[in-house]
């Protein structure tokens, strides 16, 4: 008993002192994001001055409001459609034992080897021929493309060790079509690997620079990173505004993170087990 409990012990104080760690950044960034112009006190000490005028300019003065529906809009309707294309595809990948499945899911797993710079021309000339180029539907396919290796994987292996194929044979029994087993019997069981790609999708995007970068150059539409780098400049960076700014762009997503949090745990899990 003394043995379990001291183990007890140790693993809280471990878990505590590692949030403790991981919490001193958002700490650093707060307590600078709230400093009145001109406070020289180190970052990791609160300052005798807090104000919270950082915040009004940076969401008055920029695009920041803008850039946070648009990121809310790409990220959903990114995230949605990878989830339902990823969801149809691993089903069969999953339960097919055929060489040529094992072929498709290893040709998937290629996508995650294989860096985006390397189609990166390629695809900026064909949203160009389409005339895609400044609009958030040519982020969408390419989020769509960049997201689908990671997601089939993590389905695929789930589907694999953690949801029984004996629930599918039932179904069929009864008379269930295989459509209807899919979206009643199997998708119900997704949950958690399906809220872990949502998170693991949707904070890749959310906080993704580069791609925005390119593809929406020309375009009235920003995404949060390309409004916060509105405060960068060549000789000067206005800090205080861009750890503001920073500060904002965490809430939608964290909250996000808050709501499905006991998925993602069991999913990556439970996706990892394969």
């Amino acid at each position: 008993m003394k043995v379990r409990t001291s183990t007890r012990v140790g693993s809280t104080f471990l878990a505590y002192g590692s949030t403790a760690i991981f919490l001193i950044p958002v700490y650093i960034l707060v307590n600078l994001s709230i400093r009145p112009d001109g406070d020289l006190t180190p970052g990791f000490l609160p300052s005798g001055k807090a104000t919270l005028d950082h915040y009004v300019t940076a969401w008055t003065s920029s695009s920041l409001p803008g850039a946070i529906v648009t990121s809310i809009i790409v990220t959903v309707i990114s995230t949605a459609v990878v989830l339902a294309l990823a969801t149809m595809a691993a089903y069969p990948l999953a339960r097919s034992m055929s060489r040529l499945s094992n072929a498709t899911f290893y040709g998937f797993l290629v996508g995650l080897l294989l860096p985006f710079q390397l189609a990166l021309l390629p695809v900026y000339f064909q949203m160009r021929d389409l005339h895609l180029l400044g609009t958030i539907w040519s982020l969408v396919i390419v989020y769509v493309g960049l997201q689908m290796p990671f997601s089939i994987f993590l389905i695929t292996t789930f589907l694999r060790s953690s949801v029984p194929i004996e629930y599918e044979e039932a179904s069929r029994i009864d008379g269930c079509s295989n459509v209807r087993t899919f979206w009643h019997m199997v998708v119900p069981l997704l949950r958690p690997v399906l809220g872990t790609c949502a998170i693991l999708n949707g904070v890749g995007i959310w906080n993704d620079f580069f791609t925005p970068l390119i593809f929406l150059t020309g375009g009235s539409q920003v995404t949060i990173p390309m409004a916060i780098y509105q405060f960068v400049g060549q000789y000067t960076s206005n800090w205080p505004l861009i750890f503001a700014s920073l500060v904002i762009s965490m809430i939608p997503i964290l909250a996000v993170y808050l709501l499905l949090q006991r998925y993602v745990i069991q999913g990556f899990a439970g996706g990892l087990k394969g």
